[in-house]
């Protein structure tokens, strides 16, 4: 069923953590509801709207890391391309920084 997709061991890291995410949030909102509150972000979020933003800026943090990765070889003088987990932890920690500051 899933033949056409590349699942490599960082993708799969990702998105389980994704559900991950998920499922807590769900269980904390359930929990301790939200407030909206003002961070760095402009606007007014809740946690549900961090954690959105959060998502969709490490998939764009993922894909950048991916698309100039191949080209980090000729900038920095590698010898091969850099591990893909250097973008997934940069994505994670850009989330945790919208999350707890946004």
């Amino acid at each position: 069923m899933f033949e056409w997709m590349a699942w490599t061991l960082p993708v799969a890291v990702f998105f389980t953590c994704i559900v991950l995410m998920l499922a807590g949030m769900t269980l904390w909102e359930i929990k301790s509801p939200t407030s909206e509150r003002r961070g760095f972000l402009p606007i007014a979020t809740t946690r549900g709207d961090r954690l959105f933003i959060g998502l969709l800026s490490a998939a764009y943090v993922n894909l950048g890391f991916v698309a100039v990765s191949e080209r980090m070889i000729e900038w920095f003088g590698l010898e091969q391309e850099p591990s893909i987990w250097f973008g997934f932890v940069a994505s994670m920690a850009l989330l945790a920084l919208i999350m707890r500051r946004g």
